[in-house]
Formats: structure tokens, sequence, C-alpha cells
């Protein structure tokens, strides 16, 4: 059925369907951003930081399979035309697969496992074996075959780990699953006596793919927005408290302005014009990754500010405050180097301050810490603007 691969003469931006498919996920990442302020608060895990670490890499778990779900419905748009019926109903059905992963989420380490574990099965086998049995006479129909043979492998530890009982058997089961979930995805799903896949995911219209991206950033900072101002409503509405929320917000605005300047105008343009966007692309997807990763954390700690914006940050809520925009910073600092081969200075520099001044800021009120990340924020956002006021856009120049 090649009538369902995208024509070279397709429109390159995204359908009013794929954003549509994203609201779901400001439903899901809400989930994961309730999820780790729960780790933060509860109990014990508030006190230290390496248990709040601990548990926070089960929420990690959790994010990485949303993250390979999207993405792989991204490249699914990308490479497929949209307005055909059939791939419609494709997205619609991992629209709602992802719901119910979101729904998930909030017990998926513990009552809700089954139902987590099984729709991410569902999905990934389904959607797979959907397009190995209609792309006859492809290249990419050996393609999902050999990915079939990954997620059928992948399934194993996912399904066991919903039965298992002590919750680390799980996260070490559901580890192993996402592992060879990504690792197949990067070798390109070899299988012993068939070979690989010789189709790069990234062998798509990359124009189309980059506002993807673009709109998947959108998505993560609306839901701090959303976060930030429901948690306003849950307490008094006093003068500390509209500060925070003031703080939380003018953060909110400047990720977006750093995300934006230079290289997120052009990303469509730098794989394109590079001799191996494969690799491009590969690296694109994983400085998104840490980006959206950055901003799920940032706003947990908006919400934590909100708690109690005068009391004493634990060092916990402070690696959530600080740290969240240090793994942004650092996720912009790949992305730029995917459209330009190289990191303008005030990303790393605001990492470091950032990661310096997070001791320091532990035991002093949370409202403190908000600012100082502000403050590091819109240093970034300003040096790129003195930067670009003598300057046109540059040309994408990416890694060869």
């Amino acid at each position: 059925m090649a009538n369902l691969l995208r024509k070279r003469e397709s429109p390159q931006r995204p359908t009013f369907l794929e954003l549509f498919f994203d609201l779901v996920y400001v439903f899901a990442l809400t989930r994961i951003v309730h999820e780790l302020v729960l780790d933060y608060t509860r109990g014990h895990v508030a006190e230290t930081l390496s248990t709040s670490l601990s548990e926070n890499g089960e929420t990690l778990l959790l994010l990485l399979a949303l993250w390979s779900i999207w993405k792989q419905t991204a490249w699914t748009t990308s490479r497929f035309d949209p307005f055909q019926p059939a791939i419609q109903v494709v997205v619609v059905a991992t629209m709602l697969g992802s719901l119910f992963l979101a729904v998930a989420i909030s017990g998926a380490l513990a009552e809700t496992g089954v139902l987590f574990a099984g729709t991410y099965v569902a999905i990934q086998v389904g959607r797979t074996l959907f397009f190995a049995l209609t792309l006859r006479g492809h290249e990419l129909r050996r393609a999902n075959m050999l990915a079939l043979v990954w997620f059928g492998a992948s399934a194993v530890p996912w399904l066991v780990g919903a039965f298992a009982a002590p919750e680390l058997a799980r996260n070490l089961l559901w580890a192993l699953a996402l592992a060879i979930d990504y690792l197949g995805a990067r070798l390109g799903w070899p299988v012993p006596r068939l070979g690989r896949s010789r189709v790069s995911p990234w062998a798509v219209a990359g124009e189309h793919l980059a506002e993807r991206y673009w709109q998947l950033v959108i998505v993560a900072l609306g839901e701090t927005i959303l976060t930030s101002g429901s948690s306003l409503l849950r307490g008094p509405i006093v003068a500390e408290r509209t500060l925070a929320l003031t703080l939380s917000f003018l953060t909110t605005v400047l990720l977006w302005r750093i995300y934006f300047y230079r290289a997120g105008q052009i990303l469509g343009e730098a794989i394109a014009a590079s001799a191996n966007p494969g690799r491009l692309g590969r690296l694109a997807d994983f400085s998104h990754l840490l980006m959206v990763t950055g901003i799920v954390a940032t706003s947990a700690g908006s919400e934590l500010l909100l708690m109690d914006p005068s009391g004493h940050a634990k060092p916990a809520w402070v690696t959530a405050i600080l740290g969240g925009p240090a793994l942004y910073l650092a996720g912009r600092s790949v992305f730029e180097y995917v459209a330009f081969a190289r990191v303008s200075r005030p990303r790393p520099i605001g990492i470091v301050v950032l990661l310096a001044l997070a001791p320091l800021m532990s035991g002093h009120p949370p409202l403190g810490a908000a600012a100082a990340a502000a403050v590091v924020l819109l240093g970034v956002a300003v040096s790129d603007a003195i930067r670009a006021h003598g300057r046109p856009l540059e040309q994408a120049s990416p890694p060869r």
C-alpha cells in the first residue's frame, strides 16, 4: 500500500489530528509531574537527595515509555500520509492508548502496573504489526517485521514486570524492556540471519518532524502553566504565593525564549542539510528528551515552590527548582550543536552556576532558589538577544 507513504509534494506542516494527539500528552505530563511532586514530598524522600533520585528514577521509566510512544508516532506521521484514513486510525488508536497510559501513571508501579505495561505493549506491537501486514513489497515492511521481533522480546519483561511483587524487581524488568526498545531503534532492529533495517527512522520529512518537536516543547511548557496555576488555587492567594506564581511564569517564558532562539527555528533545515541525517536526528531526539525532562522537573519545582514559598527548602526540592533548568540548558546545548556544530558559552556557564547554587540554597526559602533560577535563565536569554542584535540568523551548519 504505497499510497500510505507521504508524498514529496505533501504539506510539511503538522495536521490538526497531530495537534489533537498532543493534547493527551498535556494530561500525561501533568500526571508525570504529579508523581515527581509525590516523590519529593513523600515522608523521608523529601529529606534525602539519594532517596529522591531513586524515586525519580522510577518516574523517569514512565516518562521514557511515554517518550517512546510519542516519538514513534511523530516518525509515523512524518513518513506516512496523515491524511490517509488508515494512518488516521493508527494515530487515533495510539492516542487512546496514550490516554490509558496517562491514567495508569499514578499507580503504574503498584496497582495499575498491568494496565500500563499491557497498554504500552499493545501500542508498540499493534502499530508495528499493522505496518508489517500492509506495506507489502516495500522496504519499510521488512523494517517493521524486524521491529516486531524486538517489541515481542521487550513485551516479556514489560508484562512479567507488571506482575512482579517486589518494586525493585518491577523497576529492573521495566528498565530492561525500555533498554531493548531504545537499543533496537538505535541499531536498526537487527535479527540473527535476517540482518537489520536499512531504512533510517530519520529518513523522513525533516521540516515536519522539526515542527512536531517544537509542538511537544510548547505542550510541555503549557503543562507548567497549568500546574502552577492549579497549585495557586489549592491554597490561600497571598503575596508570597502570588510572587511564586510570577517567578514560575517568568521561568516558563524564559525557557520558551531560549528554545526558539536561532537553532529552534532551523532544525528541519539542519537535518535536511546534514551528510548524516540519521546521526543528526538521533542527537535532535536526545536533546529534546533532555529538554522535556528538564521542563517536567521545573514544573515539579514550581508546584513545590507554591506549596511553601517561604519555608526551608529541602535538598530534593532544590534539585527540582535548580536542576530542572540546568537539565533543560544541557539539552538546549546539544540542540545548538545539532544546528551549528558548536555550543555558545552562556549555556554551559548557566549550567555550572545553577549546579553551584544548589548546595547553597538548601535550607533557605524556595523563593530564593526560584529567583536564582530565573536570574540565570534571564542571563542566558539576554546574552542570546545581545548576540542576535548585530547579526542575521545563522545558517544551519550541522556536525558531520
